[in-house]
C-alpha cells in the first residue's frame, strides 16, 4: 500500500509528533529546519558537499532531492602539501549534499522516520543518521552516532543500521549493528525508522524491526544515548566503505528522494 502523504497513525503507540519535514515548498531546503554540511567532511569520500546550490539539493513535487553530479569543483581551501586529506585535494570529481538540524533542532529519544528512495550503483552512500550535539566538545564517537538507515551501492539489496561510541572504536570494533534484506531500494520508497529511549534502539524498515540495540548499563562509553542529537541527511560518493569496490563513473547523476521526515515522542516526554 503507497503510504506516500499518509500521516501515521501513532495513537495506540502513544506518540506525538513534535516535529516534521514534508517537502511541500519547491526550492532549497526551508533554512529554518536544515542547514548545510561544506566541502570534504569525512571518510575521504570523493564529493564536495556544496552549500545552498540547488542542483545538489532542492525541493521538487513534494520531494527533497539530494543530487550527486559528477563534475570538477575546485577545492577553495587547497593547499598544496598538506597532510590533511580535506586540503591537500585540489579538486573533487563530483558534488553532492549533506542537510543537517544542527543547532535547529535536537532531540532526546523519540520515533524518527524518513521515507526515501535511495539511489543506485557502485561508489553511492546514501544515509539518515543522527549525532550526538555533543560533538564539538567530546568529539566521535564519544557523542555517539546513530545511524536510521545506511546503504552501499556495491551491495543493492541491503540496509544497514548501526550504532557509534567510544566503546567500539578503533582498533577493536567502530560499531554495533546488523543489516537487513530490502529489494531494489532504489526502485520504491520505504520508512526507515528507529524508536530511541533510555534502554534500547530499535531499528525498522517499514515497521519490520530488524536490529534492538540495548542499553548495557555500563555507561557512556558504551551508552552515550543519553543525550540530545540532531539529524543528517547526506548522499556520499566513495570513501572508506560506499567506495570499496570502486565508484562506477556511468551511474551520474544519482539522487537520493526524501518524501518526508518524521519525528515522534511518547507523550508523556513530548515537548508542548
Amino acid at each position: 500500500m503507497d503510504t506516500r502523504n499518509e500521516v501515521k497513525d501513532t495513537a495506540a503507540r502513544d506518540w506525538q509528533l513534535v516535529w516534521s519535514d514534508e517537502f511541500d515548498r519547491d526550492g532549497r531546503p526551508d533554512p529554518a529546519r536544515w542547514g548545510y554540511e561544506e566541502g570534504f567532511v569525512r571518510n575521504e569520500e570523493a564529493q564536495y558537499y556544496t552549500r545552498g546550490c540547488p542542483k545538489n539539493a532542492r525541493v521538487e513535487n513534494s520531494l527533497l532531492i539530494i543530487e550527486a553530479r559528477r563534475e570538477t569543483f575546485l577545492n577553495p581551501l587547497h593547499q598544496p602539501g598538506s597532510d590533511d586529506w580535506r586540503l591537500n585535494r585540489a579538486s573533487a570529481t563530483c558534488t553532492s549534499a549533506s542537510l543537517s538540524t544542527q543547532h535547529k533542532a535536537n532531540w532526546t529519544y523519540g520515533r524518527f522516520e524518513v521515507r526515501a528512495q535511495l539511489p543506485r550503483g557502485r561508489g553511492v552512500w546514501p544515509a539518515a543518521w543522527m549525532l550526538g550535539t555533543n560533538i564539538e566538545t567530546v568529539n566521535w564517537p564519544r557523542c555517539g552516532e546513530i545511524d536510521i538507515m545506511e546503504y552501499v551501492g556495491y551491495q543493492p539489496d541491503t540496509i544497514h543500521a548501526t550504532m557509534h561510541a567510544a566503546a567500539f572504536d578503533a582498533p577493536r570494533r567502530a560499531h554495533m549493528g546488523s543489516n537487513t534484506i530490502v529489494p531494489a531500494p532504489y526502485d520504491a520508497f520505504h520508512v526507515y525508522a528507529v524508536e530511541w529511549d533510555h534502554e534500547q534502539i530499535a531499528c525498522f524498515v517499514d515497521d519490520r524491526l530488524y536490529y534492538t540495540f540495548v542499553n548495557d548499563g555500563k555507561g557512556d562509553d558504551s551508552w552515550p544515548f543519553d543525550k540530545p542529537q540532531y539529524l543528517i541527511l547526506n548522499l556520499a560518493i566513495g570513501g572508506g566503505w560506499g567506495g570499496r569496490e570502486g565508484i562506477d563513473d556511468a551511474i551520474f547523476p544519482q539522487r537520493y528522494l526524501v518524501d518526508y521526515v518524521r519525528v515522534y515522542q511518547r507523550k508523556a516526554a513530548a515537548t508542548p
